[in-house]
Order: structure tokens, then sequence, then C-alpha cells
């Protein structure tokens, strides 16, 4: 089994940035993906950005591309969102997960990804 946890949310005004953390542990390998995802209330989840441990290949969402931030260290287990530049529109419930089989072409589908953490709140005031 795998677990996740992420942390670091918060409220911010507009124009701030955030740096959310995405602890992992458990079985976890070097093949894994570990994503973010966003709700806001009333709203489905969103792909915001992905990372591959095998290749350190990256995803962003077109919302987010130029703003935030993806990275990961997989001798630790962590991966980072940093979020720069924050909107209103960014407020949501933040969530890591982890793909213990990613495929191409799938990163942002949230049925893809196998363990979910409980979230993080990120808060942007206007």
């Amino acid at each position: 089994q795998v677990q996740v946890v992420e942390s670091g949310g918060g409220l911010v005004q507009t124009g701030g940035s955030l740096r959310l953390a995405c602890a992992a542990s458990g079985r976890t390998s070097s093949s894994f993906r570990l994503g973010w995802f966003r709700q806001a209330p009333g709203k489905e989840r969103d792909f915001v950005a992905a990372i591959s441990w095998s290749n350190g290949m990256t995803h962003y969402a077109d919302s987010v591309k130029g703003r935030f931030t993806i990275s990961g260290n997989i001798v630790k287990n962590m991966v980072y969102l940093q979020m720069n530049s924050l909107k209103p529109e960014d407020t949501a419930v933040y969530y890591c997960a982890a793909d213990k089989s990613p495929l191409w072409g799938l990163e942002r589908r949230p049925d893809e990804y196998d363990y979910w953490g409980q979230g993080t709140q990120v808060t942007v005031s206007s």
C-alpha cells in the first residue's frame, strides 16, 4: 500500500505564491507518476500538473502553465508544486495522487491514479 500526504496550503493574496508538498510512503516505485489535481466547490476534480519519477517528464494544465512548477525528489519520495502569480480562480482543494502504472497520454485523468491524499486547501483572496 502507498500513502500520500499533502501539505503547504493556506491563504494568499492575488499575485502571491505558495509551495505545496506531497510525501509518498509505503510501496513506492521509481516507475510512479505523481500528479496534482484540484477541486473547487461544486466543480469536478481537474488536472493541474504531473511528473514521472522515471524520467522527470512533466505535464501541465493550460490554466497553470508558466505560473506553476512541479518538481520531485525520488530519493525523499517527495513532490512539490510551486505556485506563483496566484489568482482567485486557483482557489480549490489541491490533491496529490500517485499512479503506480502510468500510461502515456493519460496523465490528466483522475481515474488513472491509484492513491490519493486528503487534500490541502488553497485560498486566493482578491
